[in-house]
C-alpha cells in the first residue's frame, strides 16, 4: 500500500509542478532575419550589422538570371542560391567582428560583410 501511496503522491506532484511552472519558461527566441539581395551581380546591402553572441538567418533572393554563390571563409559557408530563388542560411552565434563574404561567380563585384557588434 506504500508503494502505491507513493506513485500517487510523486504523480501530483508531477502535475502540480507542470501546472505551475509552464508559465514561467520563457518561450525560445525567434532568430533575427537579416535580408540580403543578389542584383546586377552585387550584394544589397553591402554590410549588415548583427548582434554578436546571438543566431541569426540569412535570407537570401537572387533576382538575377543566373545562380549565384554565397560564400565566407570567415564564416566556413557555401550556399547556391539559383536564379530568381531564396534561400535561408542558419547563422551560429558570433563574435564581435567582421566577417567577410562574396559571391563566388561575380567575385569583383558581388561582395560584403557581416559586422557583429
Amino acid at each position: 500500500m506504500k508503494t502505491r501511496w507513493r506513485s500517487v503522491v510523486v504523480a501530483v506532484l508531477a502535475v502540480a509542478g507542470v501546472w505551475l511552472f509552464a508559465g514561467s519558461v520563457p518561450p525560445a527566441q525567434a532568430q533575427a532575419e537579416i535580408v540580403l539581395t543578389v542584383e546586377n551581380n552585387r550584394f544589397q546591402p553591402e554590410e549588415v550589422k548583427v548582434k554578436a553572441g546571438d543566431p541569426f538567418v540569412l535570407v537570401i533572393t537572387n533576382r538575377d538570371k543566373a545562380p549565384e554563390e554565397f560564400e565566407s571563409h570567415d564564416l566556413r559557408i557555401e550556399k547556391v542560391i539559383p536564379a530568381g530563388k531564396t534561400v535561408r542560411v542558419k547563422v551560429p552565434a558570433l563574435k564581435p567582428g567582421v566577417y567577410r563574404f562574396v559571391g563566388e561567380y561575380h567575385e569583383q563585384t558581388a561582395k560584403g560583410r557581416i559586422v557583429a557588434e
